[in-house]
């Protein structure tokens, strides 16, 4: 047993709509509530006004639910009994249910509103009763004034404001971030212009719009940076860079023109790498795509780098290529030479690694019997003798009287207490202090006092005679000759860890030891920090356990790196793009300037001058 159930409404223009829908129901309600079977949306009409029951196929029974009752045919009832094949009027508040029988024997309900209106019409006449929109302005002119008052608050009054302001000297930035108090003559509301706060680096520039926006709605120019970034030169000379970028494809060349129309200045600008408004906190650092556009085919478009194609840390990077010296001297030559090819760099020293960190032998027993006195441990470690610059980045030099004179003591004569020993890095001095012991002491004393005999390095520290260098040299005319010699032979305290020269090889003037040279950087092209890696052992990047030689280059090559480092979208390693090792604007100790005379030199490029072979590996 069901109930067809047409619903007729008109809308604002007086037409007529019907809708039809069939409720499988023996019993359905009426009401004002949306929940009802038959919805009359009317303030007459209670949420639950009243039922309408099947009795049989033809008769149907309306019964009210509360105290307002309904009309049939014209008279009030709560209650009736109607035959659908005679047909009745129902009437509820503005609303009139017709009951009829179809040609299918169903019971028909047709339901209208008395009054010609839409129903958008009827529900805002509720609307309006139960709320205070009747009393309020329209959405639309609501719309249209905040539109209004926006367009003054945020453009119309920070614009008059900046036209209206007295013009100040904005040339010098340093001394606008260096004002303290509000600032005067403001441009008033522009605050709400800003997309964020200014990085750590500029917040002493929040307020000050117009230190950087010189010329109103056009975007940053080099100019502005340049202000205070005096001494920032290029990445290489302008021409090169050009010719090194590539060439943008047709989505690229749209933005750009979009760009152009707005103010931005072209390819190479300051702001197509330093994005600012990003946050309060650090810069945010360049994205790897900006380095990838020139260096990912740069080969294709400048044929003469030396520099290989990269795009990727984890998957497309040359290997390092650091600057060692192939040729020690009073004047060196340094060249770049691929971590694959097994460079060797002479610094002039000669160190095995593996002897001195061994944890047993001559030298840990030494480091034991020392070790209170200069707190190592069982045997000697990397921090035995490399000591991390104050900043942490790299390691100072290894420093003779620092690092070395613990165990290899250069003592030659104890006066009084004092033992006297010989000057280290002043070959010269020492072969003059040598002959003026002999000619103080006569040809009859030997060098070596008390008669000891030769022992291993370790039995004499710093402050105590060290008699392995001159037990050999006896009591004879000849003495000073013979103990010069022995210093600088091989079991000499010079010869066993520098280079030497005798006399009339190579030298005309006597003895000559080789200058020693310490790199303390040679990723010249690239930055590495320890301080970054301090939870790393030396070990794990340096095989110093397995070296023999002073001219091994300890490096981790680029496979090493890769063990923790991947590319910039890595998630299972650490995320590196270009910028975490790669400066744009060479950091100090660059080894090139991008043109001669140019004022962008840093402390390095002061002191020396670049060789040829690092000035042709300009990209």
């Amino acid at each position: 047993m069901a109930f067809l159930i047409r619903t007729t409404s008109f809308t604002a223009d007086g037409r007529e709509l019907v809708r039809s829908a069939t409720i499988a129901k023996p019993q359905i309600r009426v009401g004002r509530s949306a929940e009802c079977d038959i919805h009359l949306p009317d303030l007459a009409v209670t949420p639950d006004h009243a039922r309408i029951e099947r009795i049989d196929a033809r008769r149907i029974a309306v019964r009210a639910t509360g105290t307002l009752g309904f009309d049939v045919d014209g008279r009030p009832s709560q209650s009736a009994e109607i035959d659908s094949a005679t047909g009745a009027e129902l009437r509820f508040g503005g609303h009139r249910i017709t009951v009829s029988r179809s040609d299918a024997d169903e019971v028909v309900l047709s339901v209208q509103r008395t009054e010609a209106v839409s129903d958008a019409a009827e529900e805002r006449d509720e609307h309006q009763v139960f709320s205070l929109a009747g009393t309020m302005i329209g959405k639309r002119p609501l719309a249209w004034a905040a539109v209004v008052l926006i367009l003054l608050a945020f453009l119309a009054v920070p614009i008059a404001s900046y036209l209206s302001r007295p013009r100040e000297d904005t040339r010098n930035i340093y001394a606008v971030m260096k004002q303290r108090g509000p600032a005067k003559d403001v441009v008033l509301g522009d605050s709400s212009w800003s997309s964020g706060p200014l990085s750590k680096a500029h917040h002493g520039l929040e307020g000050k719009c117009e230190s950087c926006h010189t010329q109103a709605f056009v975007s940053v120019r080099d100019s502005a940076c340049k202000t205070c970034h005096t001494d920032v030169h290029d990445h290489a000379r302008p021409e090169r860079i050009a010719q090194a970028r590539a060439e943008a494809g047709l989505g690229g060349r749209l933005l750009a023109s979009v760009a152009h129309a707005f103010g931005k200045p072209g390819p190479g600008a300051c702001v197509d790498c330093h994005r600012e408004h990003e946050g309060a906190g650090p810069m945010q650092p360049t994205p790897q795509i900006f380095c990838a556009d020139c260096h990912a085919t740069l080969d294709s478009r400048l044929t003469d780098t030396k520099i290989g194609n990269a795009s990727d840390f984890g998957t497309d990077h040359p290997q390092f290529r650091p600057l060692v010296m192939v040729q020690p001297g009073k004047h060196p030559r340094f060249e770049r030479i691929a971590l694959d090819r097994k460079p060797m760099d002479d610094s002039g020293l000669k160190f095995p690694h593996a002897l001195h960190l061994s944890r047993t032998g001559g030298v840990a027993r030494m480091a034991q019997r020392l070790g209170a006195e200069q707190g190592y441990g069982d045997a000697l470690a990397c921090k035995s003798c490399h000591t991390p610059t104050s900043d942490g980045v790299r390691f100072k030099p290894v420093d003779m009287e620092t690092n070395c004179q613990a165990c290899h003591s250069l003592g030659f004569e104890t006066i009084g207490g004092v033992t006297r020993t010989l000057r280290h890095g002043q070959p010269d001095q020492v072969i003059a202090d040598l002959r003026a012991f002999y000619r103080s002491t006569g040809p009859t004393v030997p060098i070596q006092l008390g008669g000891m005999a030769r022992r291993r390095p370790g039995d004499y520290a710093q402050g105590k005679v060290y008699h392995a260098y001159f037990g050999a040299v006896a009591a004879r005319p000849n003495g000073a000759d013979a103990a010069i010699a022995a210093v600088f032979s091989k079991g000499g305290a010079c010869y066993d860890c520098h280079t030497v020269t005798p006399p009339g090889v190579n030298s005309a003037t006597g003895w000559t030891v080789l200058p020693v040279h310490q790199t303390m950087r040679y990723m010249q092209k690239g930055w590495f920090d320890h301080a970054a890696h301090k939870t790393e052992k030396c070990e794990s990047c340096h095989a110093t356990t397995t070296s023999t030689k002073a001219t091994d280059l300890l490096l981790p090559d680029l496979k090493s790196c890769r063990e923790c480092h991947g590319g910039e979208k890595s998630r299972s390693d650490v995320p590196s793009a270009c910028a975490l090792c790669h400066s744009y604007h060479m950091d100090e100790g660059a080894p090139w300037v991008s043109h001669v005379g140019s004022s962008a030199v840093g402390p390095e490029q002061k002191r020396k001058k670049p060789t040829a072979e690092r000035a042709a590996d300009l990209p």
